[in-house]
């Protein structure tokens, strides 16, 4: 890694210049999941393809450029801002319908209706709002990964959703369906017991089977 003299560093409340890499453009070897170039700022784009851009991740130096259609060992191939509004006008809008109540795709055209919406389960989560605007940002590339999720036994799937459900199901459908012991299950319908991780999916697994959830 080459050194900057300090004028030329990142410093604390910098401005700094972030790239989007194409799909497929991420240098050889790296991480796509966790991979971001910044570079200090600059308002001369003609230095952008000239200059050293740090992976945020490990610190390694890599060079950009926008043409091809991937990079390399040593370079990232980044969207234009071409690119971007071409992907922008034929994205998917997954909050609404077409005309016929199908999901929006790329290709849907026409007067837009928002989707109806039916609660699943209720998940509790904690938002921490520094690392959201990091997703939001493009810095972390799953919103999953920054959730704290805080379970109640009371309020959980297995609670509010399976179990319900497993009541409602014939005691002999369920063993054949599961192949768990009808002791086992007894117990299970009877609120005596919870399954392990194991045999709670092979009973949702079982629900969704004969469609019951």
């Amino acid at each position: 890694m080459r050194f900057r003299s300090y004028p030329l560093q990142l410093k604390p409340f910098s401005f700094v210049l972030a790239c989007q890499v194409k799909q497929l453009g991420h240098p050889t070897g790296a991480n796509p999941e966790k991979f971001h170039l910044i570079a200090p700022y600059t308002s001369d784009a003609s230095r952008w393809l000239e200059t050293d851009w740090i992976d945020q991740y490990i610190g390694n130096l890599y060079r950009v450029t926008t043409m091809g259609p991937h990079g390399d060992r040593e370079t990232a191939r980044v969207k234009t801002y071409g690119e971007i509004l071409r992907e922008y006008e034929f994205h998917p809008e997954s909050k609404c319908c077409d005309a016929d109540g199908n999901v929006c795709s790329k290709q849907t055209v026409g007067l837009l209706a928002r989707r109806h919406v039916q609660i699943d389960r209720v998940r509790f989560i904690g938002k921490e709002s520094n690392s959201l605007e990091d997703v939001e940002a493009g810095l972390i590339h799953t919103a999953e990964s920054v959730y704290t999720e805080y379970c109640d036994p009371k309020r959980d799937e297995w609670a509010t959703k399976i179990l319900p459900a497993l009541k409602k199901m014939p005691l002999a459908i369920l063993i054949k369906e599961t192949a768990l012991s009808r002791r086992a299950l007894i117990n299970l319908r009877a609120g005596r017991s919870r399954p392990r991780h194991r045999n709670r999916e092979l009973i949702a697994e079982a629900l969704r089977r004969v469609g019951v959830i």
